[in-house]
């Protein structure tokens, strides 16, 4: 039996399927600070030490926590059950999966995010995903963080797109995933993706994926200024409101995408068949 062609949902985590960065929920109040006291903080330390932004907001956790509480990979993953998500999300993978496989697909979701891996996989939502990429530390005995073990910015967003695109998830393989594959023998076609971000930090993977043939989203809370200004740069394909529920706006694109995918999995398969019926080489 042939093997259900897979479609991938890509998602950003942070103003995407959260109204707030994840950090504001449960580490920064314990600090005894505001998010935009502790994040301008951080800017600061970027622009002294000449910094990529997401190690220096990860150095600046530690460092801030050191003397007023215990961080540890346990705290961190325990901080995600406070993390807030927009409405619907929490049934929004039930839905989409079935959706798509009675249309015929097999329907994966994966995070892309710079927040840290650590707090999205203490969200009740964390078991949707097949992999989770987003930033993370070393951890010693005590579980006590020590060094960043992976950190993704809006650039390096774009080797899990081909990660994805080719089947080679292990984000510690190397090797493979610089050799070349042939289109044809890719696991998941960029035309079978859908990238849902907020912002510009998630432009290099909106363009890649919808110039590719996939499909991008710019999801906005209540200011669509920059979802429309995406779409006007031709970044994304569509705008949505991060609005989840039953038959919202967003079910509603997502289920045209996946109607639009299904079709395209049909006729290829007609033609394939037609093909070894005229005993085509």
């Amino acid at each position: 039996m042939q093997e259900q062609p897979v479609i991938a949902l890509l998602y950003d985590f942070d103003h995407t399927l959260s109204p707030r960065d994840m950090q504001e929920y449960g580490f920064i109040p314990e600090l005894g600070m505001e998010a935009d006291e502790f994040w301008k903080a951080c800017d600061e330390v970027r622009e002294k030490n000449k910094m990529d932004n997401i190690l220096s907001y990860m150095y600046f956790m530690v460092k801030k926590a050191r003397g007023r509480m215990l961080l540890t990979k346990d705290t961190l993953v325990k901080m995600g059950k406070d993390v807030q998500l927009f409405p619907g999300v929490t049934t929004w993978f039930d839905r989409v999966n079935a959706y798509a496989k009675n249309a015929g697909l097999n329907p994966e979701h994966y995070i892309l995010s710079s927040g840290l891996k650590e707090i999205v996989e203490g969200t009740q939502i964390a078991s949707q995903f097949k992999e989770i990429y987003a930033a993370s530390f070393v951890y010693d005995e005590d579980g006590v963080p020590v060094w960043p073990a992976m950190a993704v910015n809006y650039t390096s967003k774009t080797q899990f797109v081909f990660r994805i695109n080719k089947g080679i998830l292990d984000a510690t393989e190397d090797r493979a995933i610089n050799r070349y594959m042939p289109q044809d023998r890719r696991r998941v076609p960029f035309t079978n993706m859908i990238y849902i971000g907020d912002g510009y930090t998630d432009v290099p993977c909106m363009r890649l994926v919808k110039s590719s043939g996939g499909h991008s989203i710019a999801v906005y809370d209540q200011d669509r200024h920059t979802a429309d200004m995406l779409l006007r740069e031709g970044r994304v394909s569509y705008t949505s409101t991060a609005n989840y529920e039953k038959d919202s706006q967003m079910e509603q694109t997502v289920f045209a995408i996946i109607d639009e995918v299904a079709a395209r999995a049909k006729t290829m398969r007609m033609h394939q068949l037609a093909v070894e019926e005229a005993g085509v080489e």
